[in-house]
């Protein structure tokens, strides 16, 4: 946590900074607003190319811009882009710039004066994803479905064309990640490696000040293209981050209001703030505003399904009726209520979140908690009551114990024994790479707002170590399916594919779905204008402090 003196020394700093843009602005300095946040983890890096974690899609999301971008019902909007038009074999993308969009001034500009947006710049920054020398970590955008640099081009300033090796049909949706965002050659020329902390963007705030680990200060961008209902954006003048990595210390101070925003609810003070149903206590009614809203995320647990591997050989988790028994005996709005205080939507269809266009619970069903039907399935695979069945281990990260632990006691109470493992994130996951755990925890968060970023989880080609097929589920009419679902630019033909592979995949068993997640923010009294959606997805442009 950081040192009291030095927190006053820091927020010193950030008011100076303000103060003295506000000497290059008519208004007054007293009538600055600054939205002031917590990031409980140190940011990895401030450039697109390395968008690789929450923090840093929060806040390169404030500073960059791309071609396009979501509104909070997940819809398709122009950003730099005005306006596009898709080849009829959906293999050639042509997209029309506007032409008042500026750069970030920076000294290395001619006059210090950012300067315009081109086609090229596109170009220069979509190719720098998957440049080998870069090493981005957002290479997996276009390293399958473009040959090399030439699948981009500039035919003039305004104009810009990405020639796609396969048809794609939710690439748009690619496209409003913020790894695809736009930066200026020369900038990124001059601090290679350091425009990590040297970031140039055209977005509604301007990177000012970053203290590693202490403090992070970004500044209204007076040159900013957008605007709402005739109102120039952004409305703050500043964005202030903290990095308390103790979240009771940073809820503290979101209750003392020094702090705008907060963001999630932390074990040790869920039962202060929510009932068990999920509603504010009364202790806190008035005093802040509190959202729910879903989250495209997916708590689940695999089985893997390849009996070819020895962990799997001699496991009954290689028996569907045992997958399905197990689907049916965990109480799913029970675990949601005493363990997440109501948090999360029980995941009682498939492996795609709701909240994700084309989700629909009355075509895709799941399972529901039935621990009748659980046990008869257990009987009819050879095991009733459980009788004979050897003890299963159920792999899972530190911070998901008590959430498996659930588990482990449901299952128990059908007969089948369980061992829960515990290890740290990063081991779990590179066990699961290996394939060397056949029954684990796992979630899986939209990349982007499109159902092909989970069904693609069991698609054949994505098995270990190619992708994240981690149940090694294969199925050659699924493939088949999702292959076809590319060549589908109908988004409601394409959805019907998409739930039909869904079912496939229910009847199969090789995953249990837990729980949708929610998202919960927490803002103070006189912030507005805070848009929320489904991807969690930071947007402070349109922010109001009163």
């Amino acid at each position: 946590m950081i040192r009291p003196i030095f927190y006053r020394i820091l927020c010193g700093l950030l008011l100076a900074v303000i103060t003295v843009t506000a000497c290059r602005n008519p208004r007054k300095a007293g009538s600055k607003k600054t939205f002031s946040m917590n990031l409980d983890q140190n940011l990895t890096s401030m450039d697109p190319a390395f968008a690789r974690n929450q923090n840093a899609l929060w806040m390169i999301n404030q500073v960059f811009n791309g071609l396009v971008q979501i509104d909070s019902n997940l819809h398709i909007i122009p950003c730099v882009a005005k306006s596009w038009e898709i080849s009829e074999d959906g293999l050639s993308y042509t997209f029309h710039l506007r032409n008042d969009v500026y750069f970030h001034d920076d000294p290395l500009f001619p006059g210090g004066k950012g300067r315009k947006v081109i086609a090229s710049d596109f170009a220069y920054s979509f190719y720098r994803l998957i440049d080998p020398e870069v090493a981005s970590s957002g290479g997996w955008i276009f390293s399958d479905k473009v040959k090399d640099h030439s699948s981009f081009s500039a035919p003039d300033d305004t104009t810009f064309r990405i020639r796609l090796s396969k048809p794609f049909p939710a690439f748009m949706n690619l496209l409003t990640t913020q790894y695809c965002s736009v930066v200026p050659r020369e900038v990124v020329e001059h601090y290679g490696r350091d425009f990590r902390s040297h970031p140039v963007g055209t977005g509604p705030f301007r990177f000012r000040y970053w203290k590693e680990d202490e403090i992070l200060v970004l500044l209204k961008n007076e040159n900013y293209w957008e605007n709402e209902n005739g109102k120039k954006l952004p409305y703050l003048d500043a964005i202030k981050v903290t990095f308390i990595s103790d979240k009771q210390s940073a809820f503290m101070s979101f209750l003392k209001k020094e702090l705008d925003y907060f963001d999630k609810v932390d074990g040790s003070y869920r039962d202060d703030i929510l009932t068990k149903s999920g509603k504010m206590t009364s202790k806190y009614k008035g005093k802040f505003r509190l959202y729910k809203r879903p989250y495209l995320c997916t708590e689940y647990i695999g089985i893997m399904v390849d009996s070819t591997k020895a962990i799997t050989r001699n496991s009954p988790l290689r028996l569907k009726k045992v997958r399905q028994a197990i689907n049916y005996a965990i109480d799913k709005p029970k675990l949601i209520k005493y363990l997440r205080n109501g948090i999360g939507i029980p995941a009682t269809a498939g492996f795609v979140p709701q909240g994700m266009p084309g989700f629909d619970s009355t075509v895709v069903k799941g399972y529901h908690y039935n621990p009748q039907k659980a046990m008869q399935l257990l009987k009819e695979a050879g095991f009733p009551g459980g009788r004979n069945m050897p003890q299963l281990t159920l792999s899972t990260s530190t911070n998901y114990k008590d959430l498996i632990e659930f588990v482990q006691g449901e299952l128990e109470g059908i007969g089948i024994k369980v061992k829960v493992d515990v290890s740290p994130s990063s081991s779990l996951r590179d066990l699961m790479s290996k394939n060397e755990v056949n029954f684990f925890r796992g979630s899986w968060i939209a990349d982007y707002p499109d159902a092909e970023n989970y069904l693609a989880v069991f698609y054949s080609k994505n098995k270990v170590p190619n992708g994240p097929n981690y149940t090694a589920y294969y199925n050659k009419d699924f493939d088949q399916l999702f292959e076809q679902s590319y060549y589908e630019r109908d988004d409601r033909k394409r959805y019907l594919l998409y739930q039909q592979m869904e079912r496939m995949i229910i009847d199969y068993a090789n995953m249990v779905p837990i729980l949708y997640d929610q998202s919960v923010t927490m803002i103070q009294n006189n912030i507005s204008g805070l848009n929320i959606n489904p991807q969690n997805l930071l947007i402070l442009k349109t922010v109001q402090k009163k």
